[in-house]
C-alpha cells in the first residue's frame, strides 16, 4: 500500500513540481516508512522554497531531533514560531513553541 501510495504522489509531483502539499505528501510518506533521509530531503525543500507551509515546521523540527541535530530543530522551531504568528495560526504556533521548551528543556509541568 505504502509503495502505491507513494507512485502516485510521485507521479501528482511531476505535473506539480512546485506544489507544496504535495511535497509535505511525501515527506510524510517517507517518514512513515522509516525512509528519514528522502523526508528529510522534502521537508529541506519544503522549508528553503515554501518558507510560508506552516505545517513544515514542527515535523522538520522532530525529525531533525530524531537525527540528533538539536540546534536545527531549535532553529527551526524558531523560525516556525515567527512564520505561524505572522499567519495568525495561533494552533501552530502553540505547538511550535511547545516542542521548542521542550527541546530548550524549559518544560513547566508540575512534577
Amino acid at each position: 500500500m505504502h509503495h502505491i501510495r507513494l507512485q502516485k504522489l510521485l507521479n501528482f509531483l511531476e505535473s506539480e513540481p512546485n506544489d507544496p502539499f504535495l511535497k509535505y505528501a511525501l515527506a510524510t510518506e517517507y517518514l512513515n516508512s522509516k525512509e528519514l533521509d528522502k523526508s528529510l530531503e522534502y521537508y529541506e525543500d519544503l522549508l528553503k522554497n515554501h518558507p510560508e507551509y506552516v505545517g513544515t515546521y514542527y515535523h522538520a523540527g522532530k525529525l531533525y531531533e530524531q537525527l540528533d541535530r538539536k540546534a536545527d530543530a531549535i532553529a527551526t522551531y524558531q523560525k516556525g514560531m515567527e512564520v505561524s504568528r505572522n499567519a495568525k495560526d495561533m494552533h501552530a504556533f502553540s505547538e511550535l513553541q511547545g516542542v521548542y521548551n521542550s527541546a530548550m528543556g524549559l518544560d513547566y509541568e508540575d512534577d
